[in-house]
């Protein structure tokens, strides 16, 4: 019997013009799929997480996909990211759940993605609003994909709630340029250069 109570999913998608500078034909896309699901540990300390750690990997595996396939599918994708925000009768690790539940299963989906899935966790009120931090999908230190989503609901999580996010990009912020190591000279293949 799994752990996980959906509540409400979300699925959000950007499509980025401009920010002032040239406008571009085709927008970069930004998009985020979360859940804000029941938190069977709230209240309590539990010293076993794992359960909900099984569980959670299981939901990411139909939440990927489906976020994938909303920004253009698995080629189309160039940088990644994953967050947390627990409700106030919930503790921090409750949010480290997501590093395994959600960050697997996203590389698994994308076949080029070896880089860390860099994350965010925080315990606080319904309505917070956290930055997700997005970093290229083969090499974290591609400075050009460095960027953040915003994620968050305004009726959740409740104290007894957890909202889980992942959040993937179509490319680069949309008038980078700041140089360092490009994606085009990714050469260690080693998830960092």
């Amino acid at each position: 019997m799994s752990l996980i109570k959906i509540r409400k999913k979300l699925l959000n998608i950007e499509s980025i013009y401009h920010e002032g500078g040239p406008v571009r034909q085709e927008p970069i896309k930004m998009g985020s799929i979360a859940v804000v699901i029941h938190n069977p540990y709230a209240g309590k300390y539990v010293e076993d997480l794992s359960e909900l750690v099984k569980d959670s990997t299981e939901m990411a595996k139909e939440l990927v996909p489906e976020l994938i396939d909303a920004l253009g599918g698995a080629d189309a994708i160039q940088a990644y990211g994953k967050g947390a925000i627990v409700g106030l009768d919930g503790e921090l690790e409750h949010g480290a759940i997501w590093h395994i539940g959600g960050g697997y299963p996203m590389r698994a989906n994308l076949p080029k993605a070896k880089s860390i899935v860099p994350a965010a966790k925080v315990v606080a009120a319904a309505g917070t609003r956290l930055q997700i931090p997005l970093h290229h999908i083969e090499a974290c230190y591609v400075r050009s994909h460095f960027s953040t989503m915003d994620v968050g609901v305004i009726d959740g999580p409740r104290p007894d709630e957890l909202l889980y996010a992942l959040v993937m990009s179509t490319g680069t912020r949309v008038h980078e340029r700041l140089g360092g190591l490009r994606a085009d000279e990714i050469k260690a293949g080693d998830g960092q250069r």
